[in-house]
């Protein structure tokens, strides 16, 4: 019963996990992190959201390029990564395009 439990609350954790950040970058985090208040857990977190927020534009504009190569919405292509059913296209269906339909701003 208890081990049952235990597996359960294993099976819940879905928190992201990073490889160590080197002596350099932890050291950094750790001194942001006491200049702001919070503890390094929340201050990696913060700076990962504020990154994130920084490439919002050029991530969307990845997903549009990979959804233009494969003839389908945006939001199609979204969903799949989303899901994990995005996959490369293979060879063969590289080869077979015709097209990629136009792009709306610079691509990056």
């Amino acid at each position: 019963m208890i081990h049952d439990r235990i597996q359960n609350m294993a099976a819940k954790d879905e928190r992201l996990r990073i490889p160590p950040l080197g002596e350099w970058y932890e050291d950094l985090l750790t001194v942001d992190s006491a200049i702001t208040g919070n503890t390094e857990p929340a201050q990696a977190a913060s700076l990962l959201r504020a990154k994130l927020k920084e490439r919002e534009t050029i991530i969307a504009k990845r997903v549009q390029y990979l959804a233009a190569k494969r003839g389908i919405p945006f939001e199609e292509m979204w969903l799949q990564i989303l899901k994990g059913k995005y996959q490369k296209l293979t060879q063969d269906e590289i080869n077979a395009l015709e097209s990629i339909a136009p792009f709306k701003d610079e691509f990056p």
